[in-house]
């Protein structure tokens, strides 16, 4: 008897996507099925899950790299951001996230966050690691590349953990949000963006309180 794979795979390059089609395909056990859908931005991304729970054929796995252009009204603003969503509307899906970052405080940010099945890091892949740890994701999650392994297993004398709206204002900030508007953009008073501003400032140390060295080094961490 066959077993049907339903698989949703986002990414801004459509040759990756590609090679991760035919990886999976040509590895795939032989009572598998793959019904594989693509989506290059967040908007096709979320139509297709969207569309997937109309059909009531909702997604087994979800292949999410997190360095995507925002969608068209900015609320969703990179892969990070889709899986989030992802949780929320297919909560039996298997989310595996696809990234170049390599920085031991988003890799922990992303796992403290999302808590996905897979987590692989695209310096670490060949065909033979994705097709391991895609059957090792479908039966045995979760499944962390060699590098996120190592990094996990650090001892980290301060974590950078940021929420939803902390990523936010970066991403605001980011794009040449005045702090006085950025409350419109978020659910948040005035007041209540700058004291997480300064606390912003504290995390990732900025000592000169400039926006312009707290979006450089939140950057430079891979977090915008």
């Amino acid at each position: 008897m066959q077993e049907l794979i339903r698989i949703l795979m986002t990414d801004d390059h459509p040759m990756i996507i590609e090679g991760y089609q035919n990886t999976l395909l040509s590895t795939k056990k032989p009572d598998q099925e793959l019904q594989i859908d693509t989506a290059n931005n967040c908007d096709e991304s979320i139509e297709a899950m969207l569309s997937s729970i109309r059909r009531e054929e909702q997604y087994d796995v979800l292949f999410i790299d997190i360095k995507m252009p925002p969608s068209a009204d900015g609320l969703f603003t990179s892969g990070e951001d889709l899986a989030r969503h992802a949780r929320k509307i297919l909560p039996n899906s298997k989310i595996v996230i696809l990234t170049m970052f390599n920085e031991t405080y988003r890799i922990h940010n992303i796992v403290e966050d999302i808590n996905p099945e897979g987590f692989l890091i695209k310096s670490d892949l060949t065909s033979s690691e994705l097709a391991s740890a895609f059957q090792a994701i479908l039966n045995h999650p979760p499944f962390y590349s060699g590098t996120v392994s190592k990094y996990l297993k650090q001892t980290l004398t301060s974590d950078i953990y940021l929420d939803d709206k902390n990523r936010r204002i970066l991403y605001l900030l980011s794009q040449g949000i005045k702090t006085k508007n950025l409350a419109e953009h978020i659910d948040l008073s005035l007041s209540g963006v700058e004291k997480r501003k300064k606390q912003l400032k504290v995390i990732f140390n900025i000592e000169d309180g400039q926006d312009e060295s707290l979006i450089k080094e939140a950057k430079k961490l891979g977090f915008i």
